[in-house]
């Protein structure tokens, strides 16, 4: 039986609700794909695809990456195309996740970012060791369909018809831009839910290497590192991969390439690991500041122009921090919160934030930097919904404390 049967079997269904249950994912969600399964929406879309029938073109999007001015294409199919894909991913990450490596982390049943961190931290003397730190430029989007279709047969060519759907749209060449047809090169379309699967397979090659040659090594997508006795050796494996992935059309993003000496730390996957320290990168410190004042300035212009009182803008950049740091905005696994609390070991850099998300509140309630923003109490944050991070990281912890 194809995994495409699968696509329209009410029990499987509500295997998939049971799972995204399980996760922290926002209730609205879990209501909206509730409310799909009741009705029973993923029945067209299921037969659209057993027939053959034209699939809906996704679209374009280009954002703002968090905390930087650079932009970043996304691909999105409507709604119930979208949520059928969603279940046809959870079903191959877990068909085929054999096929993969143990130093792969990334979207994979039972591993996450904190599993990758602590795996590395518990190498005795991995911390006296030279380590590579690589991060791949604009992965997802420029990885060249026609190489990733021989390795997309070889491991789903037991299911003729799940790689013949899954061709048909790797090679569709248009999507929608503004509502209109265009052709472009869009590798295998950030933001789509089957890209997580592509993004694993391209570079099961690589991963399957190192594991071979017994390198202490771990991928997340698009950032990897690794670690070795000496300079030479990193300096020979780093070579290798960059010759990996130049062979595939791929390159290397020279900002984020560092090489670290024995005794000076790491950080990987936004974590910084310094001697028995895990805390947050500087570097994510740093993009989550600039995304708070950048949000702080425009709040601060939009009272100002519409006559608003300052403690409505004030609310309003709570509530929007609130929601990015410690609530999932979307169909995630985990929110900003949930990636780093589980690993984190102390609270110094939550509470450089804390200090800074309260000093915007301050300016947005007085309108000056002056040391008279002062008199505007911690307690009054709180009246506002302030959640401070360092306490809700200490409470993450008694919870967990509790649970073991």
């Amino acid at each position: 039986m194809s995994l495409l049967d699968m696509l329209g079997d009410s029990s499987v269904w509500e295997r998939f609700y049971g799972y995204k249950q399980s996760l922290a994912v926002p209730k609205q969600f879990t209501g909206e794909l509730r409310t799909f399964i009741d009705e029973k929406r993923y029945l067209p879309v299921w037969g659209t695809i057993m027939t053959g029938s034209p699939f809906p073109l996704p679209s374009k999007a280009v954002i703002s990456k968090m905390g930087t001015g650079k932009k970043r294409t996304v691909y999105t199919y409507p709604d119930d195309e979208n949520t059928v894909l969603k279940l046809l991913t959870y079903l191959m990450l877990r068909k085929y996740d054999s096929i993969f490596s143990k130093g792969l982390f990334s979207f994979r049943p039972g591993r996450t970012a904190k599993d990758a961190v602590r795996s590395l931290l518990k190498i005795r003397d991995v911390r006296k060791m030279w380590a590579y730190k690589a991060d791949i430029h604009d992965y997802f989007n420029s990885i060249p369909v026609d190489m990733l279709t021989p390795m997309l047969s070889d491991t789903v060519g037991d299911d003729r018809e799940l790689y013949s759907f899954l061709i048909s749209l790797l090679k569709e060449p248009s999507v929608l831009d503004r509502g209109k047809p265009i052709t472009e090169k869009k590798g295998i379309m950030a933001g789509t839910p089957l890209s997580s699967f592509y993004a694993n397979l391209f570079l099961s090659g690589l991963d399957r290497h190192f594991s071979e040659i017994g390198v202490i090594y771990a991928r997340y997508s698009d950032d990897i590192i690794l670690f070795a006795e000496t300079e030479e050796e990193v300096r020979g494996h780093a070579s290798y991969i960059s010759d990996f992935l130049g062979e595939r059309g791929l390159e290397m993003n020279p900002e984020k390439e560092f090489y670290y000496g024995p005794g000076e730390g790491f950080t990987f996957l936004g974590f910084s690991c310094t001697g028995d320290t895990v805390d947050i990168a500087p570097a994510t410190v740093r993009k989550l500041k600039q995304k708070m004042r950048r949000k702080r300035d425009a709040l601060s212009r939009w009272y100002r122009r519409n006559g608003n009182e300052p403690v409505k803008a004030a609310k309003a950049f709570i509530r929007i921090f609130n929601r990015k740091l410690l609530e999932s905005a979307g169909d995630n696994e985990l929110s900003w919160s949930s990636w780093f609390f589980p690993v984190i070991n102390t609270s110094e850099s939550l509470h450089q934030i804390d200090v800074y998300a309260q000093d915007c509140i301050r300016y947005l309630m007085y309108g000056k930097h002056t040391k008279g923003r002062y008199s505007v109490r911690y307690e009054d944050l709180k009246s506002l919904g302030y959640r401070s991070l360092v306490h809700e990281f200490y409470a993450h912890r008694e919870s967990e404390r509790e649970e073991n």
